[in-house]
C-alpha cells in the first residue's frame, strides 16, 4: 500500500474511532495532537478521565495487536506527557488506550496499555 493510500486508511479508521468513542461517551478533544516528538491519534475526555488514544487500522485484530510495540507505545507517552498539560484539569486519572478498527468488526477499545 503506497503511503497516500495508507494516510487515507487510517483517517477513516480515527473518523471511526472517534464515532466509536462518541457512541461510549467520550468527548473528542483533539485529532492528530502533534509535539515534537510524537503524535497522538485522538485525545478524548469522559468524566474525570483523559484519554490519549492510539488508532491501529489493521486487517486482523491480531495484526493490529502486533503493529502497537514498544516503540510506537512509548512515542504516543512522550506526546501524552507533553500534551498532558494543554487538557488536565485537577483530579483527572490520565491513560494511554488503543484502538483496534478492524474491517467488518466492531471496534475494540482498550484501556490503559501504557504502564511505563
Amino acid at each position: 500500500m503506497n503511503r497516500e493510500a495508507a494516510e487515507k486508511r487510517g483517517r477513516g479508521a480515527e473518523t471511526l474511532a472517534c464515532w466509536y468513542l462518541r457512541l461510549h461517551g467520550w468527548r473528542i478533544l483533539a485529532r492528530r495532537a502533534r509535539v515534537p516528538g510524537g503524535e497522538v491519534d485522538i485525545v478524548a475526555r469522559r468524566g474525570r478521565t483523559l484519554a490519549f488514544v492510539e488508532v491501529k487500522a489493521r486487517s486482523s485484530e491480531h495484526a493490529a495487536a502486533f503493529s502497537l510495540d514498544d516503540w510506537r507505545l512509548r512515542r504516543v507517552a512522550v506526546a501524552a506527557e507533553r500534551l498532558a498539560p494543554r487538557y488536565m484539569r485537577d483530579g483527572d486519572d490520565v491513560r494511554i488506550d488503543a484502538l483496534f478498527v478492524v474491517r467488518g468488526r466492531w471496534p475494540r477499545h482498550l484501556t490503559n496499555v501504557w504502564q511505563g
